[in-house]
């Protein structure tokens, strides 16, 4: 469990709790008013380890009052973390499971069926959306799955563009192609103000051994 406040007595409270259950990662984070963040994280973890259970199709539902999306700040936040991972290549259905488990916003990974860099994220009107780099339809293979797509086409720009894009339009993410290697990037919000961003790994850096451990999925705004 990692516990962030600020020095401000009234101040919010993150609360991050990571666990396992059989052998697969599972994590919750929520942050909220001292006297109660506790209480709600608890109740939040419940609910997760719930709807995990086989016998349980739903996944997390949307719009989530309990943790409203970073939006709406207009001031320029820096880049502040780096997180270079190598992306897992996986279907979508998977990677959508892998966002609820890990109590996601959003997970950047490269869709096995196209071969793309991709996105899954929380939104309406079905509550999971996809977002490609090329291709705008939905997959070949959904099964109970109900998810939309976001039928624009990801920009190609610089990590400084893209930090003043998501900024000047309040965005608490954004997907996007980098302008130099073509590969999709995810910046996001993270609850200081600052900017997260989570890119591919190049080849160079996967052979110089720098890895991050299970670092194949991202949440936008997952930082304190």
């Amino acid at each position: 469990m990692r516990l962030t406040a600020e020095s401000d007595a009234d101040a919010h409270l993150l609360i991050q709790v990571n666990t396992h259950r059989h052998d697969e990662p599972v994590r919750v984070q929520i942050s909220g008013a001292r006297d109660f963040a506790g209480a709600i994280a608890a109740e939040r973890l419940d609910r997760l380890l719930t709807r995990l259970h086989p016998e349980n199709a739903a996944s997390r539902s949307w719009p989530d009052p309990s943790r409203p999306v970073l939006a709406a700040v207009t001031e320029l936040g820096r880049i502040v973390r780096r997180k270079r991972c190598e992306l897992a290549t996986t279907s979508v259905e998977t990677a959508v499971r892998v966002m609820d488990a890990m109590d996601y916003d959003a997970h950047l990974f490269t869709d096995a069926e196209t071969g793309e860099d991709a996105i899954v994220y929380w939104a309406g009107p079905l509550g999971v959306r996809l977002a490609r780099q090329h291709r705008m339809q939905l997959p070949a293979a959904l099964h109970a799955m109900a998810i939309t797509v976001n039928s624009h086409a990801p920009l190609q720009l610089t990590d400084l563009e893209a930090a003043d894009r998501l900024c000047s339009y309040g965005l608490p993410m954004l997907f996007y192609s980098d302008a130099h290697d073509r590969r999709g990037r995810l910046l996001y919000r993270r609850y200081d103000g600052d900017l997260g961003l989570v890119e591919p790994m190049s080849p160079t850096s996967a052979q110089d051994g720098m890895s991050i451990a299970a670092c194949d999925t991202a949440q936008a705004g997952s930082d304190s």
